[in-house]
């Protein structure tokens, strides 16, 4: 693939104070654009970072064509760069493409497209502990028509951030009651736009009452744990570490298979499973419920210091008194920043 490439004539690199920065508000010099016409994906471009012109007949705006996916990029002590598993997300985005009836993405856009942008901005990766680059691919329809049915043209787009952890503290967490993110069926599985602009309400109304997140509860019975805000859920009950399957109504995340994988090779027992809210307040009630946290791309590992339902909120142990999840953690994160072996091979170097 042979990229248009336009270097920015300034870098807005020396203004940035890498002690304080705002996650989602600082982009780096330059973005990656693609454009799908005619059945073809065409005039790949990196250019600066900028506004794009839109028509008010938008497809993605009108009907709801839109997908990204998250993942964060890390520097190793000699400069160079690396992404962490970076064709986990291009599956899942054309996994969330298909399911929306949007074009695939071939995997060498995808990751040259990646290589390259991260590689003429590396320089804005930080290098703190828990920071990283944090970079975010999203596709939307392009069609100016106003019409229900899957738009012809497609735009593939890369933006890059840096940011610093993402929560600071134990998060106060809430199973949603009336509101449902997801059924068999639906896109719950995907990294569709619409999930989370239909999660904001609940959000907003559990933060109005001192929460933090929400748990989601299955869609048909509001009965099983599922995700967890932006997050996969992990709770460690008897020494076990017990995590929702997947089923078609949560995403796949990758720091939930990271986190999984690190389990086992710690010889921690995982269990995958249907959770009952029910389960969660026995294994509470009964001292076996230990810690709790979430996983994600943004967040690595957050842990919970309690949870609530039906009023009634259950106490976890704090951050220094989760040994597992905290172990756990700290090997993700030593694979990140280079302090342990990669034996897995999930860090490719640009």
């Amino acid at each position: 693939m042979q990229i248009n490439i336009i270097l920015s004539k300034e870098s807005r690199l020396p203004s940035l104070d890498f002690n304080n920065i705002p996650f989602g508000k600082i982009f780096t010099d330059h973005m990656f654009t693609v454009d799908f016409e005619d059945g073809q994906w065409v005039r790949p471009s990196i250019e600066p970072y900028g506004n794009i012109s839109i028509s008010p007949a938008l497809s993605a705006i009108h009907y709801g064509q839109s997908l990204f996916e998250g993942m964060k990029a890390h520097k190793h002590a000699d400069g160079s760069a690396y992404l962490f598993r970076p064709l986990d997300n291009w599956h899942r985005l054309n996994v969330s493409a298909e399911r929306l009836c949007m074009p695939t993405l071939p995997k060498e856009i995808f990751i040259e497209s990646l290589q390259t942008l991260v590689n003429i901005d590396k320089e804005w990766i930080p290098t703190h502990k828990g920071s990283a680059l944090y970079v975010r691919p999203f596709m939307f329809a392009t069609d100016d028509c106003i019409g229900v049915r899957p738009s012809n043209n497609y735009k593939f787009m890369i933006i890059c951030c840096p940011a610093n952890p993402f929560y600071s503290r134990a998060l106060r967490v809430v199973a949603e009651q009336h509101y449902v993110r997801a059924v068999e069926g639906g896109v719950g599985f995907a990294k569709a736009a619409g999930n989370y602009g239909a999660s904001m309400l609940p959000t907003k109304l559990a933060h109005d009452k001192g929460f933090d997140q929400i748990i989601w509860l299955d869609g048909r019975e509001q009965k099983y744990l599922e995700e967890s805000g932006t997050m996969n859920l992990f709770f460690v009950a008897d020494g076990k570490l017990y995590t929702p399957k997947l089923e078609g109504t949560i995403l796949d995340g990758y720091t939930r298979a990271s986190i999984i994988q690190l389990a086992k090779d710690n010889n921690i027992e995982v269990v995958e499973a249907r959770i009952s809210i029910n389960e969660l307040m026995d294994w509470a009630n009964s001292g076996k419920l230990t810690e709790g946290f979430g996983t994600g791309t943004a967040a690595t590992v957050a842990h919970f210091s309690s949870f609530s339902y039906n009023e009634k909120e259950y106490q976890l142990l704090p951050i220094d008194q989760c040994v597992i999840s905290t172990k756990l953690a700290k090997e993700l994160n030593d694979i990140k920043s280079f302090k342990a072996d990669d034996k897995h091979g999930w860090m490719w170097k640009i």
